[in-house]
């Protein structure tokens, strides 16, 4: 059998009876895939001590999760399955190469204190492109987690990866490169994220 002519699904299927060729070829399949995110994310963090080779195998652990955990019956096709697990598993490397000490959770603002010179809250602070905000009043460090951790579970997929990826130092040129989106369409997300933390800050008031 010409197991190259096969489609996704019918590859899985033979993957699940542990068919080395078609795992195989399903790697070859989306290896492309892999290093067109994998060289896009790179530009962002060229001096974290990572490799593009680094990111690639994190996009390869990603398709293997994508290709053990795909359900036809929920998802809409396993391309667009197996590109969000290749994606957010080298998200979560970018991340954690640039991940700063003592960042957002001990690092927070109050969420409806008010600076003096300005009308700012915590949650334009939080969101704001720039690295040099004003002293910060710290919020308990459980109640910040449940405030992020509820956020979270509120957004879509595309908001969650912006978010968590603004959380953690990017700014909006680095989120969209990374993304492979406009800047524009980051603020839209953003404002959105936004809107969503607001309605839940005021559920916690």
């Amino acid at each position: 059998m010409e197991y190259r002519e096969l489609n996704d699904n019918e590859l899985l299927s033979y993957i699940h009876d542990d068919n080395e060729e078609a795992y195989n070829i399903m790697y070859k399949k989306y290896e492309p895939l892999i290093y067109n995110i994998s060289s896009k994310m790179i530009k962002v963090v060229a001096n974290a001590g990572l490799e593009i080779s680094d990111l690639m195998q994190e996009g390869r652990l990603g398709l293997t999760h994508a290709i053990k955990s795909f359900d036809p019956t929920k998802e809409a096709s396993f391309f667009t399955y197996a590109k969000m697990c290749i994606q957010r598993k080298i998200i979560t490397c970018v991340i954690s190469a640039r991940r700063l000490k003592h960042r957002i959770l001990n690092e927070s603002l109050s969420v409806d204190f008010k600076y003096d010179d300005d009308n700012h809250s915590k949650l334009d602070y939080l969101f704001e492109d720039n690295s040099s905000n004003p002293e910060t009043r710290l919020l308990d460090y459980e109640t910040q987690k449940e405030l992020i951790d509820k956020t979270k579970n509120k957004l879509t997929d595309f908001e969650l990866q912006v978010f968590e990826l603004r959380l953690n130092g990017f700014n909006y040129r680095e989120i969209a490169t990374i993304l492979d989106k406009n800047t524009k369409t980051i603020d839209n997300a953003i404002q959105r994220i936004k809107h969503k933390f607001k309605i839940i800050v005021g559920k916690n008031n």
